[in-house]
């Protein structure tokens, strides 16, 4: 089952049985989790009929306990195991009789980051339950998320404003749903979030200064790019957050450049690479600032302030201001 068929399937009242999450995108499980429970007890009677335990920690036989145990004054129970990656084979082993005829009046949930196909407890579950996985979301299909966020608040939002959003904060989606509910609460009675209104909610925030001090260095802008990184040392953040935002930014560069040079055109790398049109033209002429041969010594320059920075071979801030130095008169180059 995928996680669209799970949500269509909540959506129209199945409460599975026996349930099993998994994936890197814990933000995702951790909402299914919240609408399974809403959908599967009386939220007045959860003292009652809700159980939480953890793999590292629990035993099989609490957990068979609770999903046998019958419901208080309700038609459900709910019995949720997390971090179930951790069970060990013999609990594993001890869960498959109660896996192969689960209780019709338990819904239970296990959640974790990864599981193994091929032990008879994922085959047996996979048969009389739901294995839902949850993989981390593509960065083209982030703005998405942004705009089921937003209609989620009640709102719309620009494609271009979901695109800025998605380049600022990255691949996080719990800040990014944070931010679209902030940016529904600014916009008040207004139905539709623009770009104007990402970048006056976003502009304090490091995400946002990290993103203008990319920007700049494209432009080789140095009296603006020392600013932001004047900035971000003042807000606290710290080398190798910066240091990976610039090695997204670049990176996007880089696949710009080769695309350039071999004379795609701006319209065709748009779509190629999932670049917004309001963004397009400012970032292809960033790529034009750099060959490939800089842009390749750039990245060994990054990979070696990035080791620099978190085994102690130099201060932060000198580190971070030479590679601002470097990137913006073309001394990487030499």
């Amino acid at each position: 089952m995928t996680a669209q068929e799970l949500e269509t399937a909540l959506n129209k009242g199945t409460i599975p049985a026996l349930i099993y999450l998994y994936g890197e995108e814990t933000f995702l499980i951790e909402r299914t989790v919240h609408q399974l429970l809403e959908r599967a007890i009386d939220p007045s009677l959860k003292d009652f009929n809700f159980n939480v335990f953890y793999g590292n920690e629990t035993k099989g036989v609490e957990i068979l306990d609770a999903a046998q145990t019958l419901p208080m004054f309700a038609e459900r129970r709910a019995v949720l195991v997390k971090r179930a990656d951790a069970l060990k084979a013999d609990v594993l082993e001890s869960l498959l009789p109660y896996v192969r005829n689960p209780a019709a009046t338990t819904c239970l949930v296990f959640t974790g980051a990864k599981i193994d196909q091929r032990k008879k407890f994922f085959q047996e579950l996979k048969k009389q339950g739901c294995l839902v996985e949850y993989k981390r979301l593509y960065d083209n299909k982030l703005s998405g998320f942004i705009q089921s966020e937003a209609v989620a608040q009640g709102k719309t939002i620009d494609p271009a404003a979901a695109g800025l959003l998605s380049l600022l904060i990255g691949n996080n989606l719990q800040e990014l749903s944070s931010q679209v509910e902030k940016l529904a609460v600014y916009c008040g009675d207004r139905s539709r979030i623009t770009v104007e209104d990402v970048r006056v909610i976003a502009s304090s925030s490091k995400a946002f200064t990290a993103f203008e001090l990319a920007r700049f260095l494209g432009m080789r802008d140095l009296q603006n790019a020392l600013k932001s990184l004047g900035a971000l040392f003042r807000n606290g953040e710290d080398a190798p957050m910066m240091i990976g935002a610039l090695t997204r930014h670049f990176r996007q560069l880089w696949r710009i450049r080769e695309l350039l040079d071999r004379r795609v055109s701006q319209a065709d790398i748009g779509r190629e690479l999932n670049i917004h049109t309001f963004f397009l033209g400012e970032v292809v002429q960033q790529a034009k600032n750099f060959s490939r041969g800089e842009l390749g010594r750039l990245f060994e320059e990054l990979y070696r302030c990035d080791v620099a920075s978190k085994t102690g071979g130099g201060q932060p801030a000198t580190l971070m201001h030479g590679l601002v130095v470097g990137i913006c008169t073309s001394s990487l180059a030499q």
